[in-house]
């Protein structure tokens, strides 16, 4: 089955088997490693669909036909989210580093000044077993306070 969408950015149309999860999608087909998946069971493989997260081994490929996908590789480093996970040693082995950041990314484009607690409602989707998510969090939180203050 033939399916346009945009991958972070750039306009892709292919030919896809309709059983293809979106995940395998983006990492088999386009190279996009960022994604990970391990369970195939909605605790990894993030991703933005249409700028909300969601989880990329629950969806089809043909679901985001004619939507927008933005992985990990696709975000504005720039940002400075990335460097705040750097700097409060939020990223250890790595494997769920890119999910972190993407639901984040999604959580902030939401909501610039999200509380503890919805900083880890967005990051429950992703399985951490390093970090115990107490970095993830406060790297999630410094980071929106230096977005909120930009901002003023």
């Amino acid at each position: 089955m033939k399916v346009s969408l945009e991958i972070n950015g750039q306009a892709v149309e292919t030919e896809v088997s309709a059983a293809l999860r979106l995940s395998r999608f983006l990492r088999d087909v386009l190279g996009l490693t960022g994604v990970k998946e391990g369970c195939c069971e909605g605790e990894c493989g993030t991703v933005l669909l249409d700028g909300k997260p969601i989880n990329s081994c629950l969806m089809l490929t043909f679901q985001a036909a004619g939507r927008e996908v933005t992985t990990v590789e696709g975000l504005d480093g720039s940002s400075g989210l990335q460097d705040a996970f750097l700097q409060l040693g939020a990223v250890q082995c790595g494997y769920c580093t890119p999910g972190m950041l993407v639901a984040a990314e999604g959580l902030l484009l939401d909501k610039s000044s999200p509380s503890e607690a919805e900083i880890r409602h967005a990051l429950a989707g992703n399985i951490c077993r390093c970090t115990g998510f107490e970095t993830i969090v406060q790297a999630v939180a410094a980071h929106a306070a230096t977005r909120e203050g930009a901002c003023r």
